[in-house]
């Protein structure tokens, strides 16, 4: 926990993680930013989902809607945050020499996209008038 602590107050300052280690390869980093910017557009897509539920499928009932709606919505937000988190940590292992360091956050994302998914199916295919 308090590495997660350290992690959010370098998220708004980057030139301490320029100071550690050694400067990796540019193609590297920009290679890392590419990663963060590609999280940034998945939780974009998750919040633009969210609302497009909640705005697209006013016969849905209410509970259904607010239900898959927020699952989107907390995604794209977990998804935003999990971006920059991971970005900072990359570059401090690729700084210090270290391995990348591992993840379970993609199998949870795709967990709970399949999961809204099949939600989303079950709808239309049972019919979706509240």
């Amino acid at each position: 926990m308090i590495e997660f602590v350290r992690n959010v107050r370098l998220w708004f300052a980057p030139q301490e993680v320029r100071e550690e280690g050694r400067t990796p390869d540019y193609r590297f980093s920009l290679a890392n930013e590419r990663t963060f910017l590609a999280w940034l557009r998945t939780a974009l897509a998750l919040i633009g989902g969210g609302f497009a539920v909640d705005q697209f499928l006013p016969g849905l009932r209410w509970g259904w809607r607010a239900g898959l709606a927020l699952a989107l919505l907390g995604s794209g937000v977990l998804c935003s945050l999990r971006a920059i988190n991971h970005w900072v940590r990359c570059e401090r292992a690729m700084r210090r020499g270290e391995d990348l360091p591992a993840s379970r956050f993609p199998a949870v994302l795709s967990l709970a996209i399949a999961v809204v998914a099949v939600a989303m199916v079950v709808i239309v295919v049972v019919g979706w008038a509240g």
